[in-house]
């Protein structure tokens, strides 16, 4: 995979209830957006663009040297404002892989895109996402840490079977926590959005089940940086205070 072949695209919308205004809110002297952006683009992979239905995240975006790309207001997923965004700057199809990078994933860094993108150098794989080992005891009982049930393939690498809220595998060993970063083939994301809602998503309350159901293959490159969402006053203290330890 070459840059030309690779297309990163950074879904955001100002509606938080939980985090009002989350894409803005300042993270080390920059926008979360624009922070999140910065770190895509140091991974050198491809083009990096934010899809937004906001004028002032574009705003943001665009006083920072980047470029967004307006979508629709109304899409139940990330998913989708992405695969709106990649028709409208690449009807031609020259990008082959598709990033998903989550517009609140500050601690996100360069090596992670790149380690995302790994498995898809395997053409049966259809979407690579990351995983983190779980080393806090809460977060293995937390349903808001999603699981990834996951086969070895290699070092470092598994192919995902299921994921789940629940503290899953049973027994002695290692739960993963699943970060929500995708890389996909153009083709797997045509087919993922057009996709109905799959039963066990609409029960775990996880859009990647759908994908599983489907048959589609995903793989979980492994990754020891401690990337989380931030969605709430206490995600962003904590955001804060790891970047600030950092530099």
């Amino acid at each position: 995979m070459g840059p030309s072949d690779v297309l990163i695209l950074i879904p955001a919308r100002m509606a938080s209830a939980r985090l009002p205004g989350k894409p803005l809110v300042d993270i080390g002297g920059l926008p979360m957006i624009v922070r999140v952006m910065r770190r895509a683009e140091e991974a050198a992979v491809g083009p990096v663009m934010v899809a937004t239905d906001s004028a002032e995240i574009a705003d943001a975006v665009t006083a920072a040297g980047g470029r967004a790309i307006m979508t629709r207001s109304h899409h139940p997923s990330g998913s989708d404002r992405i695969f709106e965004a990649l028709g409208n700057v690449d009807p031609q199809g020259r990008a082959k892989i598709v990033v998903n990078v989550q517009g609140d994933f500050p601690m996100l860094a360069p090596a992670d895109i790149k380690a995302a993108l790994a498995p898809l150098a395997d053409p049966a794989v259809d979407i690579a996402t990351l995983a983190l080992e779980i080393t806090e005891e809460a977060e293995r009982t937390d349903p808001n840490v999603v699981k990834a049930i996951c086969s070895p393939v290699s070092p470092g690498r598994f192919r995902a079977l299921y994921f789940t809220r629940a503290t899953a595998p049973a027994g002695e060993g290692p739960l993963y926590h699943h970060i929500g970063l995708y890389a996909y083939r153009r083709a797997a994301l045509a087919r993922f959005v057009k996709l109905p809602p799959s039963v066990l998503e609409q029960r775990e309350r996880l859009e990647q089940l759908r994908a599983l159901e489907a048959s589609m293959r995903i793989d979980v490159a492994l990754t020891t940086n401690v990337i989380f969402g931030v969605d709430t006053p206490e995600h962003l203290e904590r955001a804060r205070a790891l970047l600030a330890s950092r530099s």
